[in-house]
């Protein structure tokens, strides 16, 4: 069901998060489908909902930092960077506790768990509270499909597998969180997102590693396809035909014959192209056209997160 956000709305959520049921809510990112972090079954209704293979682990949301790293083995870099992102879009993937009361399949089995702190209303801030041992909450979404950006997005694609969908609004950021690994001495970058690199080896003071596609995925995101839409969809375009969509940054020259055009940023921001990239891609794939195609991107600052998140879309289904 799907309900605006209220103070009746926020407990029916508690209430259903206790009983292990599902509850979708919004955060700067994306919409996230959450559960009690705690229980074993709970979680494994998520990766029911969405399709998901469960060694893609799930990322548990707290309401502050000392919540999220009571769970965790953190060390001085995550508090730097805690202290600087939280709330915000950044994910730490750190060592689990001794006695990390989160369900082992949240984290796919392995001795991480990632953890973050999101921007979130006040009022599902409580919610969070109530539930010191987290909320894991991946994308609302069916496994590898579109992020969601709003409620409706959730609603139309996993409708009566979600319990209660939480209508915050529009995402502000668009774009899922960076990932950084910090379990071992050198620092990964896990997973582009909503919070530019450079910004995050600024606060560090240390380089990151890129390890965005490895072996063994410890973080969401890492899938070589992911977050794709229903049409085929082609990269580094320079024209569309009549039958085609088209999604450019911020020049359209080239484009005009597309059956349908959207373009990211006019003004040529980085940030407003990432927060607008979801829902630009569900207009196109609900379009009439044949497939979409994809002018060049940035690459610099949240371009980079971009480029991931269409190069991961594009994978095996045209490029």
């Amino acid at each position: 069901m799907l309900r605006p956000e209220t103070p009746e709305s926020l407990k029916l959520a508690q209430t259903l998060l206790r009983d292990g049921a599902l509850v979708a809510f919004a955060t700067e990112t994306v919409y996230g489908l959450g559960a009690d972090a705690t229980k074993g079954e709970a979680v494994a209704g998520i990766y029911a909902a969405k399709g998901r293979p469960s060694f893609n682990p799930l990322i548990a949301h707290f309401a502050d930092a000392q919540s999220a790293f009571a769970v965790v083995q953190a060390d001085e870099r995550a508090a730097r960077l805690a202290a600087a992102f939280w709330p915000g879009p950044l994910t730490l993937v750190l060592r689990r506790a001794a006695y990390c009361p989160i369900a082992s399949l949240a984290g796919a089995g392995l001795p991480t768990q990632a953890v973050r702190v999101p921007q979130v209303s006040d009022g599902f801030r409580s919610v969070l509270r109530a539930f010191p041992g987290g909320i894991v909450a991946p994308s609302a979404n069916p496994s590898g499909k579109l992020s969601p950006t709003t409620a409706q997005h959730v609603q139309a694609g996993l409708g009566e597998a979600v319990d209660l969908i939480i209508d915050g609004g529009p995402c502000a950021a668009g774009l899922e969180s960076a990932v950084v690994d910090l379990s071992g001495p050198q620092p990964k970058l896990l997973r582009h997102g909503a919070l530019a690199q450079a910004d995050i080896e600024g606060v560090m003071g240390q380089k990151l590693a890129l390890d965005v596609d490895p072996a063994v995925k410890a973080s969401p995101g890492q899938m070589v396809q992911h977050y794709a839409p229903s049409k085929p969809l082609f990269l580094n375009a320079s024209t569309a035909m009549a039958d085609q969509a088209a999604l450019v940054f911020s020049d359209s020259n080239g484009f005009e014959q597309a059956c349908a055009l959207e373009v990211l940023s006019p003004s040529g921001s980085d940030v407003e192209a990432a927060a607008r990239l979801f829902s630009a891609l569900h207009r196109l794939d609900a379009s009439s056209a044949r497939a979409i195609v994809v002018g060049k991107m940035p690459v610099g600052g949240l371009g980079a997160a971009i480029v991931d998140r269409l190069r991961r879309a594009a994978a095996g289904r045209g490029e």
